[in-house]
């Protein structure tokens, strides 16, 4: 029994009722009472529907087509097949996010992947390191070579968030232990990617990643 379901709201009824009204068996009363429980609950599912829709943090199905439009009108709309979360994504990041800077670059990979990402420059001295610098680990400590011709440019290494699922367990056909593919009592089964679920598409960090880099700077990007 789950708050506001069918048999939520007749054991509600049926505890409002004054004692001594009714003992014993009583069908037609519960009959009676059991039709209003459903349409109460049906009235109370729409209302927590209504409810999750007044904040885009829990915004579900067109409400968050609506609120994107209330904000960006045609200019961010959700792609082909795109989940709610990640749509939820893509809003939240192009409506609080700082932008044009480094710190703001990681911060935006951090909350939508949960993972620091790796940024190099090679035209700032403190990713490249530098010689006889008593505060740098030197290029040796840093294992980077830094250069001038490529100015407004960085290397992002972003990482996916943490998946949930297994994908791996694959059967070996050679193996004399370790299940075969034809062999009938075999354990192990041939993975797939598609047993993986993640709430962060790679097509999410490219798209945070261009909201946040400044403009005419080129962002080359690994996702690992």
């Amino acid at each position: 029994m789950a708050t506001g379901d069918q048999s939520d709201v007749f054991k509600r009824l049926k505890d409002l009722l004054p004692n001594g009204w009714f003992t014993g068996d009583t069908p037609i009363l519960d009959g009676l009472l059991w039709g209003a429980a459903y349409a109460l609950s049906f009235i109370y599912s729409l209302w927590a529907y209504a409810k999750l829709q007044t904040r885009i943090k829990w915004a579900t199905d067109g409400w968050l087509d609506m609120i994107a439009a209330d904000f960006f009108g045609s200019a961010l709309l959700r792609q082909k097949g795109q989940s709610d979360e990640s749509f939820r994504n893509r809003i939240i990041i192009n409506l609080f996010r700082g932008r044009g800077t480094r710190p703001a670059m990681i911060q935006v990979l951090e909350e939508l992947t949960g993972r620091t990402p790796d940024i190099f420059e090679p035209n700032r001295p403190l990713d490249t390191g530098a010689m006889n610098s008593p505060l740098s680990k030197g290029y040796c400590g840093v294992a980077r070579m830094g250069s001038i011709a490529v100015p407004y440019t960085a290397m992002i290494t972003a990482y996916r968030p943490a998946a949930v699922g297994v994908a791996a367990g694959a059967a070996f056909c050679s193996a004399p232990k370790v299940s075969a593919l034809n062999k009938p009592l075999s354990t192990s089964y041939t993975g797939s990617l598609s047993l993986i679920t993640t709430s962060v598409t790679d097509e999410d960090i490219f798209e945070a990643i261009s909201a946040v880099k400044p403009v005419g700077t080129i962002m080359w990007t690994a996702i690992d």
